[in-house]
């Protein structure tokens, strides 16, 4: 019998061989391996019918050792405290990566956001940001969009934080809409750094981005921005998914036409054009192509599947897609992977910038977000290339090496429980 998929065990047993593989005794990486708090908080709201309904609700905050925490909340109806809790990992260690002082946190509520009406949701964003409050703050931990969140239900968070202030707190929560205290840049930042990495990638393994075939499963805002990012400049995607299925054209698809058609709030088992073959999601994920981005949910590369991938690359755009036993069929079968701790951490580094701008009451233009953005994601790329080669380890173990040394430093240095002393 196939052993379930936990994201916190497959999180536990990376971070367990490469703080190894750097040196570290049980004893040094100990703390890392734990969350510092674990709220549980029920919600109940009103619902429009009048009756009352209580859902489950989750913050964890994995790490304060180099800077607040920070984290996106999702609401999605598979929440659970171990998916949050490697989720919160993991923004620990991307925020490292990347070298932006912050630690992570993840948050979610268990509900179905398609299944609410809009005064459901606000009435739920509220409830819940009373229940976390406490564990919250500018420099303390800092939420952000996530899966089936947006800037608008940030905006409903860093509203009802304020209120409770008495005095307006944009810092609270970044991802808000621009018109009050929000970022340009910022809702695009994920899958523009998805496409940074990309082409860092090809750089270094000596590819010409020009002459390979991208499939990206998920057309979401990571997916989504990546898709469109890459066909501006000429590069060919020859599929994309969302979650009804996806489209095939191994000469190349039009997304410009696929967005709009998506916007227009069309879904893609639908999308019909010239040379197109409809496709389902796991079709995609073995589809003809060099370059696959998984865009989507975690655990979508599994032992399963893992064999009969076509790619030759796979950039890492979702949380925690690949499996720890897919991983090393991948590894043995030499497919590079760009990890999601490197690859999607273009919302944490902009989300950065946000909440740098709200605490100076500053405004930075889009060239110079990208300009930055780009700096910092490309040195990232090469701190963890250059370990890998050093090393001899595969990309995803050289990132959780770069990241866990500067965890443990960090604690290192400020005496804390991780100390040597």
């Amino acid at each position: 019998m196939e052993k379930e998929y936990n994201p916190y065990d497959n999180m536990l047993a990376v971070l367990k061989e490469a703080a190894e593989l750097l040196g570290l005794t049980e004893d040094q990486y100990a703390t890392i391996c734990y969350p510092e708090r674990e709220l549980k908080v029920s919600v109940p709201i009103k619902m429009d019918d009048g009756h009352v309904k209580v859902f489950e609700g989750f913050r964890v905050q994995h790490s304060s050792i180099i800077g607040p925490c920070k984290g996106g909340i999702r609401f999605h109806q598979n929440v659970n405290i171990d998916e949050v809790k490697a989720l919160a990992a993991w923004m620990s260690f991307k925020c490292a990566v990347v070298n932006i002082p912050y630690g992570g946190a993840k948050g979610g509520i268990r509900v179905d956001p398609t299944k609410l009406s809009r005064d459901e949701l606000i009435r739920l964003t509220r409830r819940y940001t009373t229940r976390i409050l406490p564990m919250i703050g500018p420099d303390q931990d800092i939420p952000a969009p996530d899966v089936n969140t947006n800037g608008e239900v940030m905006a409903w968070i860093m509203d009802t934080y304020s209120m409770f202030k008495g005095h307006c707190v944009p810092g609270v929560v970044t991802g808000k809409p621009i018109e009050i205290g929000g970022s340009v840049g910022r809702v695009e930042a994920t899958g523009r750094g998805v496409t940074i990495i990309t082409e860092a990638c090809m750089r270094a393994f000596g590819r010409n981005l020009d002459e390979m075939k991208i499939a990206i499963q998920g057309m979401g805002n990571v997916g989504g921005t990546a898709a469109e990012i890459f066909y501006e400049g000429n590069k060919k995607v020859v599929a994309v998914s969302d979650y009804t299925g996806g489209v095939y054209r191994a000469e190349g698809l039009n997304i410009a036409e696929i967005r709009e058609f998506i916007k227009g709030g069309e879904t893609l088992d639908h999308y019909n054009a010239e040379g197109v073959t409809h496709i389902s999601n796991d079709d995609l994920l073995v589809c003809d192509c060099d370059i696959l981005i998984p865009a989507a949910l975690e655990n979508q590369i599994t032992e399963k599947n893992a064999a009969d991938i076509k790619a030759d690359f796979i950039i890492e755009a979702a949380n925690g897609p690949t499996t720890v036993e897919a991983d090393q069929i991948l590894n043995d079968r030499g497919i590079v992977v760009c990890p999601d701790i490197l690859s999607n951490a273009g919302g944490v580094v902009v989300s950065y910038f946000e909440w740098v701008q709200n605490l100076q009451s500053i405004t930075w233009d889009l060239d110079e977000i990208n300009r930055m953005l780009e700096k910092i994601m490309l040195t990232a790329f090469d701190d963890v290339e250059k370990l890998g080669r050093e090393k001899k380890v595969p990309l995803r173990m050289a990132a959780y090496m770069v990241a866990i040394h500067r965890i443990y430093k960090a604690g290192e240095l400020r005496g804390g429980p991780i100390s040597l002393a």
